[in-house]
């Protein structure tokens, strides 16, 4: 999946996690993503619904990568799936 198309699902994952309070567009613009409006809860439904559709663990607390953009998270995925391609593990 391309980088384009893998910001523009996430952005999509982002609106499905908070029930449309966040529409993809705003997350797609940029910024912060507590500041467009995802809490904590949106925040961990939204990794689950990245770990379940791409196959890789996300470490919010222990990985030292921010998590507060749509770029921060589209990272966070690639690489992910890269170090769990190269081990055949979970990240």
């Amino acid at each position: 999946m391309g980088g384009t198309d893998l910001r523009e699902r996430i952005a999509e994952l982002v609106s499905e996690a908070t029930a449309g309070e966040v529409g993809a567009d705003a997350v797609l613009a940029g910024g912060s993503l507590v500041a467009l409006g995802v809490d904590s809860l949106g925040l961990l439904r939204l990794v689950d619904a990245i770990e379940s559709e791409y196959g890789v663990e996300i470490e919010l607390n222990s990985s030292g990568r921010s998590v507060d953009t749509l770029d921060d998270l589209a990272s966070l995925v690639t690489v992910a799936g890269a170090e769990q391609g190269a081990t055949g593990q979970p990240g």
